[in-house]
């Protein structure tokens, strides 16, 4: 995972594409780009039967230039950093600050690509990447690029619940003004638990309670567990504030109706 803090100084979690997706989507990206070679050069020799040998020589260079190092510039100006292989296996290249490459990154990119991935047939590429936290290639460390993920699992919503146990209590409790952050930390660790070693999610869920008990009276029942009251709080609050908006809805459009109902006139 990489952070990048933005200017607003918010944190953005970006996931580094791997190195086996990097090289399948390589993989993808010369096969594409030598599949149109080979067309070319036959379009080529069908149309040049009467050229000289020289002639042959210089239109297969330009070939050769065009599909290894223009086609894959252009592409990735084009499309912000997007190709064939890329867009199989889920890829995108970016800045190393996470902003959209420009031309003179994919052209960067294009010349080293054709000396690293063409000319030495993938192994420098492959040495350079296999030693690189981000799996970079030395076209992505000269053009300050790197390419992420853009597909990434998709979280599983977790429902929260007051627990049978504690509904009495919940309903009753004088649930006061919770900061926001405490609020942000208890809805964050209910939906990251799962994921928490035991020893780390009991000692983050009774911090967190410890904050919430400062502003809900009275203390739960005896043998509740901090992970549980930390579902009853937050569960309960959502849904007196959901009751809330709902009733000022309800209001506003009372007020709205009687409005409408009124007289005009000068």
């Amino acid at each position: 995972m990489s952070s990048i803090i933005t200017g607003e100084a918010v944190v953005l979690e970006l996931r580094p594409a791997s190195f086996a997706a990097r090289a399948l989507g390589l993989l993808l990206d010369v096969l594409f780009n030598i599949v149109l070679l080979v067309l070319i050069l036959l379009g080529v020799a069908a149309a040049g039967q009467d050229l000289d040998e020289a002639a042959m020589r210089a239109l297969t260079l330009v070939s050769v230039v065009f599909c290894f190092v223009i086609v894959p510039v252009a592409v990735e100006t084009l499309t912000r950093g997007l190709s064939l292989g890329k867009l199989a296996t889920g890829l995108r290249v970016v800045r190393d600050d996470g902003g959209a490459i420009r031309f003179r990154h994919a052209v960067i990119r294009g010349l080293t690509g054709f000396l690293e991935i063409y000319l030495t047939l993938g192994g420098l590429a492959i040495g350079v990447a296999l030693f690189n936290s981000r799996s970079k290639r030395l076209g992505d460390i000269l053009a300050g690029t790197y390419a992420l993920r853009r597909r990434v699992p998709a979280e599983v919503p977790v429902r929260v619940f007051v627990p049978p146990q504690l509904q009495g209590w919940a309903t009753a409790a004088d649930i006061g003004r919770i900061p926001d952050a405490t609020a942000r930390q208890a809805a964050q660790f209910i939906r990251q638990a799962g994921r928490m070693s035991p020893l780390s999610a009991a000692g983050m869920a009774a911090s967190i309670a410890t904050e919430l008990a400062g502003h809900v009276a009275p203390p739960p029942p005896p043998g509740t567990s901090p992970d549980q009251y930390l579902a009853a709080v937050t569960a309960e609050r959502r849904h007196r504030e959901l009751a809330r908006l709902q009733q000022a809805r309800r209001r506003n459009s009372a007020t709205a109706e009687r409005l409408d109902r009124l007289p005009f006139g000068p």
